[in-house]
């Protein structure tokens, strides 16, 4: 039996704990239920899987999105989390929608992109921050929908971690010799000041 983490964030990639670490105590738990959310279904739909088993397990995930929190099991980490989304979690049935075509080779990256940008309008709603307009313009950055210049504006204090996930998007597509002193500032300034 394998054994539980003792900080659910423990599961997270290196990208999402450093964005995670720029979220706001009262942000943090919206922000890591959507990160081991997002987590889950990339590692569901990882290339080599069968696509059945693809299929019926984010079948299972759209299941538990689609109904109330308090049927929910107990032993799924990312599913106690997402309690932290005040009933909103609903909201996500686009991401596994979008997870399942990639799985199966139907993905349009628009598609994706668009429920990539969904997830985080609806995370911003659940943060009650309304300034959608920069918010759509970093996650469809981030979902590769969009050029760097393409993303303007400021994010506000509780989506800084979508601004840190952008920046280290932009080191990973622009990967030089001696410019990590770069990044590491930009991804800094990114967590700080929200671009």
């Amino acid at each position: 039996m394998s054994k539980l983490p003792s900080k659910p964030a423990e599961t997270l990639d290196i990208s999402r704990r450093i964005a995670l670490a720029y979220a706001p105590p009262a942000a943090h738990p919206a922000w890591l239920a959507l990160f081991m959310l997002e987590q889950k279904l990339a590692e569901t739909a990882r290339p080599g899987r069968e696509p059945l088993m693809i299929q019926l397990r984010l079948s299972w995930w759209r299941d538990r999105l689609n109904e109330s929190g308090e049927a929910w099991p107990v032993s799924e980490p990312a599913l106690a989390s997402l309690k932290a989304w005040k009933g909103q979690h609903g909201r996500l049935v686009g991401l596994v929608d979008s997870w399942e075509a990639r799985g199966l080779g139907e993905d349009q990256d628009d598609e994706f992109a668009s429920a990539l940008t969904n997830a985080y309008l609806a995370l911003a709603e659940v943060l009650d921050v309304r300034d959608n307009g920069a918010i759509a313009a970093h996650a469809r950055y981030l979902a590769g929908e969009a050029t760097p210049g393409g993303r303007r504006g400021a994010l506000p204090r509780a989506m800084r971690p979508l601004a840190v996930l952008c920046a280290m998007k932009d080191s990973a597509d622009n990967p030089g010799k001696g410019r990590r002193l770069i990044y590491f500032l930009r991804v800094v300034r990114a967590g700080t000041l929200g671009f």
